[in-house]
């Protein structure tokens, strides 16, 4: 079973995204605004599409560690009643997130943008709506 770990963010050295596994389960970072407020950190627990509306949980703390615990705490409960499906689904939406992007980039149009619904995909598969999923899920997600 993976364990969490922290990558700091690139564009904010105060700020760190928390994976389990391949699967990006939160994030903890500074507080932005008023730079005197307190608290000074905020964490954000769970992950969409993988869960329902509530179940995602945040919160703020006065320190960095303080908020480490409180996450770890969070994810406790919120991994408790994920299943294999949760995590497949958050890893679908992101394969068909990035495929989305990488036709863009190559100047391809997807099946919904053509009007007899068929399409050359950038590594050129010939696909349609029928079959576009099944195919990203096979030739474009990661094992």
């Amino acid at each position: 079973m993976p364990e969490l770990t922290r990558r700091r963010y690139p564009e904010r050295q105060d700020c760190w995204h928390v994976h389990y596994g391949d699967v990006h389960v939160g994030t903890i970072a500074r507080s932005i605004g008023n730079p005197n407020a307190a608290p000074q950190w905020q964490w954000r627990c769970g992950f969409y599409p993988g869960s329902r509306p509530g179940e995602c949980t945040s919160g703020t703390a006065p320190t960095f560690d303080r908020a480490r615990a409180e996450f770890e705490a969070a994810w406790r409960v919120f991994s408790a009643t994920r299943t294999d499906a949760d995590f497949a689904a958050y890893r679908q939406q992101r394969a068909m997130t990035a495929w989305k992007y990488a036709m863009w980039d190559a100047g391809c149009k997807m099946p919904t943008q053509v009007p007899d619904g068929r399409a050359q995909c950038f590594c050129g598969a010939e696909i349609d709506m029928a079959t576009m999923d099944g195919h990203i899920c096979a030739a474009h997600m990661a094992a």
